[in-house]
């Protein structure tokens, strides 16, 4: 397994930055316990843009609660 960078949680969303076979590359990997997601991002987003990825991660599961028809509070 690749070696984990960072994790933290975004409200109820955990998230955990790891290594990927590429080295300019990071998996980014989310979990609230009903939706689960991965992305990857360059070390460079991470470093300058993680305030702005956070904020895009908020919005995406609150989308896809309203998707579901759900009024799941993050």
């Amino acid at each position: 397994m690749s070696e984990i960078i960072d994790s933290y949680k975004i409200r109820k969303i955990a998230v955990t930055i790891r290594e990927t076979d590429n080295d300019n590359r990071l998996l980014v990997e989310c979990n609230d316990g009903t939706f689960k997601s991965d992305f990857t991002v360059s070390r460079y987003e991470y470093s300058y843009y993680k305030r702005h990825m956070n904020q895009k991660i908020l919005d995406a599961y609150k989308k896809g609660y309203e998707e579901e028809g759900g009024e799941e509070e993050l």
